[in-house]
């Protein structure tokens, strides 16, 4: 490392930059009012933005233009909004708040709320073709729309909604919870490093690694997600605490005891910290952003 990056700075700096683009995509939509104003209200909800200042981040990682990963960074925040919204709803997690305001469904309605999700799925994609515009060459778009769809698809983010909801009430297995979190919550992230690696023309070497060091982040990430659940202040988190034992969900803590769902996030964040040791990268943001996964209170 050959320079140092304050997270706080880089995330207060960064996070109204790709909150602009967002906002700036959706006043270009012409599509009946309601349903954009649904689509902006639960992007407008907050929230941290990790998945697209993971993108800038890895891109900057590599000394490279943070812009350059706008569209894709975009893209994922919409696909992330889209399942929450979809989780919220009365036939899957039945939630009313969410970042401490009513879910989409319980402003708009459940027609509505999945309609919006629906835009902001495909709507994403629409984005994505905006890398063009930015120089990326049309076969790397096409490579990074191709993971994108599988990231968040059958063989990701969906496959593994479909295992958690099959897996509530029942014993689970260690591998089978993290096959769940992997998929679930882990995919979508790790393709959040992966793009921006991929725009900053890493080698196969270093996606292999980088690959490896976001399976682990993944992984922290939802083990401290279980611990907030059980630890975590209301207020803080936007939703009562509680709802994953309400809904019979296997969780870290239920399989490991709370303090052996402790110990396994130290391990996950401890590898991934290893990893990027050995990138020849200017990680020190990545450092600081795994440290914050491993102690965030939200």
């Amino acid at each position: 490392m050959s320079t140092h990056t304050n997270l706080q700075t880089f995330l207060h700096d960064r996070k109204p930059l790709v909150e602009d683009k967002l906002y700036s995509y959706m006043e270009t939509i012409d599509a009946p009012s309601i349903l954009v104003e649904s689509m902006k209200y639960s992007l407008k909800a907050g929230g941290k933005r990790l998945r697209p200042l993971l993108v800038l981040a890895t891109l900057h990682s590599f000394g490279k233009n943070e812009e350059l990963g706008l569209p894709v960074a975009c893209a994922i925040e919409m696909i992330h909004t889209y399942s929450l919204i979809h989780d919220d709803l009365p036939s899957m997690d039945d939630d009313d708040f969410r970042r401490g305001k009513p879910t989409n469904h319980k402003v708009y309605g459940e027609a509505m709320a999945i309609l919006a999700g629906d835009a902001l799925l495909t709507y994403s994609f629409e984005v994505m073709e905006s890398l063009l515009e930015k120089g990326v060459s049309p076969s790397k778009v096409i490579l990074l729309v191709k993971e994108l769809a599988k990231a968040a698809g059958p063989t990701g983010m969906v496959g593994g909604q479909v295992a958690d909801m099959e897996g509530e009430g029942a014993k689970l297995l260690l591998e089978d919870l993290e096959y769940i979190h992997r998929n679930k919550t882990g995919k979508l992230l790790g393709y959040s490093i992966y793009a921006g690696a991929v725009l900053a023309d890493a080698t196969e070497d270093q996606l292999s690694l980088l690959s490896e060091f976001s399976d682990h982040l993944g992984l922290a990430f939802q083990i401290r997600d279980d611990i907030l659940d059980i630890e975590g202040e209301a207020e803080k988190i936007g939703k009562p605490v509680g709802s994953d034992t309400l809904n019979e969900k296997v969780t870290y803590p239920a399989l490991l005891t709370m303090e052996g769902a402790k110990e396994k996030l130290d391990h996950h964040i401890e590898q991934a910290k290893k990893l990027l040791a050995g990138l020849p990268l200017e990680s020190d943001l990545l450092f600081q952003l795994c440290d914050l996964i491993a102690k965030r209170d939200h």
